[in-house]
């Protein structure tokens, strides 16, 4: 796979990624028995739906210019990874997101950059 198309794929995953992160709080709401986590009143799943919500817009932000978003983009694998780890598998998409980011994006944004045909 080349840079190009790797960078390709990794925005489409990123807009992907962003959606689901926005999707939660409706999740929450209309499949209640498999996304909400919370029995009665509390501040908690709001709190991380703003958290998740904010994740979701920078991620499609992101999808923009990938190279200038390197730290967002592996905040998300591993705090994908975390969450997931800590949740004992209960949520594999978030394991589904780290990985895939993981593989596309590049460890720097120099190692992405298309070089030339005379090399610069």
């Amino acid at each position: 796979m080349t840079v190009v198309d790797r960078l390709r794929y990794l925005r489409v995953v990123l807009v992907l990624a962003g959606l689901a992160c926005l999707a939660l709080y409706p999740l929450m709401l209309f499949w209640s028995s498999g996304w909400a986590w919370h029995v009665g009143h509390s501040d908690y799943p709001m709190m991380i739906v703003g958290i998740y919500a904010t994740l979701g817009v920078f991620l499609i932000l992101a999808a923009r210019y990938p190279l200038a978003n390197l730290n967002l983009i592996w905040f998300t694998v591993w705090s994908s990874a975390v969450h997931g780890g800590i949740m004992a598998g209960d949520v594999p998409a978030l394991f589904i997101v780290a990985v895939a980011l993981a593989i596309l994006t590049p460890r720097s944004q120099f190692a992405a950059r298309p070089r030339t045909h005379n090399g610069d």
